[in-house]
């Protein structure tokens, strides 16, 4: 009887180391599905960036030039206002100092003709045209003084070199023993107010 239950035991036993082989196999096929079920994770996790984001990324950065390109007018402008500030001021400044010009250069014709009368004077002072001639030249000194108060002053020009900036020739002649371009006459004088030339001096100038 043992010897009966030991053959039947012995192709049990066999079935059963048969079978262990097939369980490896197939915990190894477990374990490459689980790889690849893992490989499958990794492979949607590597997919491309949300439209939306991309999106939101460029609207921020057109933004930000658009903001950069606003800050830049905005200190283009502010310039722009200074610099305008600074003419205007000038522009008043010049307005304030030479506030006169206009009243000197109607005054200056009265002078000239002050001096022609003048002129006419001779070496005898006791005659009735010098006695006449007194009084216009009180009031010629009185005026001469009035413009020098508010810095009116004449042009240097007689015997000086020619100066375009101060002077206009009007006519020219050749002198003996005078150097070419000097002033050999003064046909009308120049003045400046403050230091800004308001008539130019008419001159002879020799050549």
């Amino acid at each position: 009887m043992d010897k009966d239950k030991e053959k039947v035991e012995e192709p049990i036993k066999q079935e059963v180391k048969q079978e262990v082989p097939k369980d490896n196999n197939s915990q190894k096929d477990n374990k490459n599905n689980k790889n690849n079920k893992g490989d499958k994770k990794g492979f949607f996790t590597n997919k491309k960036e949300d439209p939306a984001k991309i999106k939101l990324e460029q609207e921020n950065k057109k933004l930000k030039e658009d903001n950069q390109a606003l800050n830049d007018k905005v200190l283009r402008i502010s310039a722009e206002m200074q610099n305008m500030m600074r003419r205007n001021e000038e522009k008043m400044q010049n307005m304030l100092k030479y506030e006169g010009e206009d009243l000197i250069k109607k005054l200056l014709p009265t002078l000239d003709n002050f001096e022609r009368a003048i002129g006419m004077d001779d070496a005898n002072l006791l005659d009735e045209v010098s006695k006449f001639l007194s009084g216009f030249k009180m009031i010629y000194g009185n005026l001469s003084d009035v413009l020098k108060s508010y810095e009116v002053e004449v042009i240097d020009a007689l015997h000086q070199p020619f100066d375009p900036n101060t002077m206009e020739a009007v006519l020219v002649e050749e002198v003996e023993g005078v150097e070419p371009n000097m002033v050999i006459d003064v046909l009308q004088k120049g003045y400046t107010y403050k230091g800004k030339v308001i008539r130019h001096a008419m001159v002879k100038v020799s050549k």
